[in-house]
């Protein structure tokens, strides 16, 4: 009796388990039918698409992507400017240790920008470019410094560099917030994936940078 009982739990479990074991061929077809929810615009509904229509329903990039990135690259080149003062003028060890880590985000940043840029047959601005001409004049783009502030920067030492240093920066990510919002709100870019993408990237990287600069300044005006 025991032989036969322990033959018929063995037999059954063999049956559960085959019950359970899916053929290879049935996950796919189960994935290939999965839908692709494509985000509506602001006001507009979303849109379900198949894996088929991806590519072709990803939205082409636009000027006002290509102006984002034409004018970040020089506003991001202005904060290595200012990084670069620092070695031989900040007294915080803290503050070198801060340019070190905006420098690897500046530049990491604008080779990504620059990339995206080269990729869509768009001009790449060159090194010292920090103004956008309107109209046959130079306009500041959003936080960045003037020459005076630069210069006035460039003359300061110690514990006057390290708070102005700050102060500055501080202003100069502001700026470039600013620009993303202003990308991002107008309807006009933002919507292909990649320029978002890089967007967001500097969004993200300038709002972590600003939260850790205003805490190190709040400490130097107790």
């Amino acid at each position: 009796m025991v032989s036969v009982r322990v033959s018929a739990s063995v037999l059954l479990c063999a049956v559960v388990l085959a019950g359970c074991t899916s053929t290879p061929d049935a996950e796919p077809e189960a994935e290939s039918g999965a839908p692709v929810v494509q985000l509506g615009a602001p006001g507009e509904e979303n849109r379900t698409l198949s894996p088929d229509q991806m590519e072709s329903a990803a939205p082409a990039h636009t000027d006002a992507d290509v102006g984002f990135m034409q004018a970040m690259i020089p506003h991001h080149q202005q904060a290595l400017q200012m990084t670069a003062m620092v070695e031989k003028r900040a007294a915080d060890p803290k503050i070198a240790l801060l340019a070190e880590r905006l420098e690897v985000s500046q530049l990491d940043e604008i080779a990504q920008m620059e990339d995206w840029l080269v990729q869509r047959g768009e001009d790449v601005p060159a090194d010292g470019a920090h103004s956008h001409h309107h109209g046959g004049h130079a306009e500041l783009m959003p936080g960045m410094l003037t020459r005076a502030e630069l210069a006035r920067l460039e003359r300061s030492r110690g514990e006057q560099f390290d708070r102005l240093f700050l102060a500055y920066m501080i202003r100069h990510h502001q700026g470039a917030v600013t620009m993303v919002d202003d990308l991002l709100s107008s309807g006009a870019g933002g919507q292909e994936p990649q320029a978002f993408q890089v967007a967001q990237h500097v969004d993200s990287d300038q709002r972590v940078e600003i939260s850790r600069m205003q805490q190190m300044l709040a400490t130097r005006s107790r």
